[in-house]
């Protein structure tokens, strides 16, 4: 080995690295942090409510000091705001997670214009964050990772069978979103690359809440699935630490699709 080649314990270390991750105070978003923090990134936590961002940095592993701030993706006002705030608080940003959502549970049967049209105000959040990420580090001078959260639902239908009656259908609002995310990665990507910020998409197969999810449903997803199970949280976390990381330096405008194999049918 070359004596300038990084080991892989280097590509993997976000020590010096400050996460940004929308959302992380849920289901998802709390194990994205907490393995971000684990790999030695400094991590802020945006919520609606800033107690709960507070409470759930007081929870991570590691000696860094942990941020805690405001910020609603679904507002334009509050994006900036707390990037600010996250700026202030950290010194700077170096690493998205554009993990927030703002769900509609109505399918396509019941759905209105406006909860649609709402519901994709999801994408406009995680493209406003972005572009605040990729100007302040090319005002830095230093490079970024920002990753956007997709879906297996932003690439295949889901099966009605899966959810007759027992519970609405995925709702159409949420695959159309799922996808817009999916392909503005690609078009921030190739825009941003000589900028030095990468933008990939990370797209979670079925990850139920299990605490929320109907049994029966769950059950039925399984059947769908080659693995024959629901993912775990943390299934997620090698994927969350490799796109952030030096480990994906080679890697911009794709999207990692961790699904049990759902996609491959």
């Amino acid at each position: 080995m070359a004596a300038s080649e990084p080991t892989v314990q280097r590509l993997f270390d976000l020590s010096g690295k400050v996460a940004l991750v929308t959302g992380g105070t849920g289901f998802l978003g709390t194990a994205f942090a907490t393995a971000l923090a684990e790999a030695g990134a400094r991590v802020v936590i945006s919520s609606r409510e800033r107690s709960r961002a507070e409470a759930a940095v007081a929870r991570l592993p590691g000696d860094a000091a942990h941020v805690g701030v405001r910020l609603d993706h679904m507002d334009g006002g509050s994006i900036e705001a707390g990037f600010a705030d996250a700026v202030e608080a950290a010194g700077q940003i170096d690493v998205l997670v554009n993990n927030g959502n703002e769900g509609v549970l109505n399918d396509w049967t019941d759905v209105t214009h406006e909860q649609f049209t709402w519901q994709q105000g999801n994408v406009a959040g995680y493209f406003t964050l972005a572009r605040l990420v990729r100007n302040d580090a090319v005002e830095r001078g230093d490079p970024a990772s920002i990753v956007m959260l997709g879906s297996m639902y932003g690439q295949v239908a889901s099966y009605p069978d899966a959810y007759a009656g027992v519970c609405p259908a995925s709702p159409a609002a949420y695959h159309a979103l799922k996808g817009g995310i999916i392909h503005v990665t690609r078009h921030l990507a190739v825009y941003w690359a000589a900028d030095r910020v990468r933008v990939n998409c990370l797209s979670p197969g079925p990850f139920p809440n299990m605490s929320k999810a109907p049994g029966e449903m769950v059950e039925r997803l399984c059947t769908k699935s080659p693995m024959g199970r629901m993912g775990e949280p943390h299934e997620l976390k090698g994927a969350i630490v490799f796109l952030a990381s030096d480990a994906s330096s080679y890697m911009t405008g794709q999207n990692m699709t961790i699904d049990g194999g759902w996609t491959a049918w």
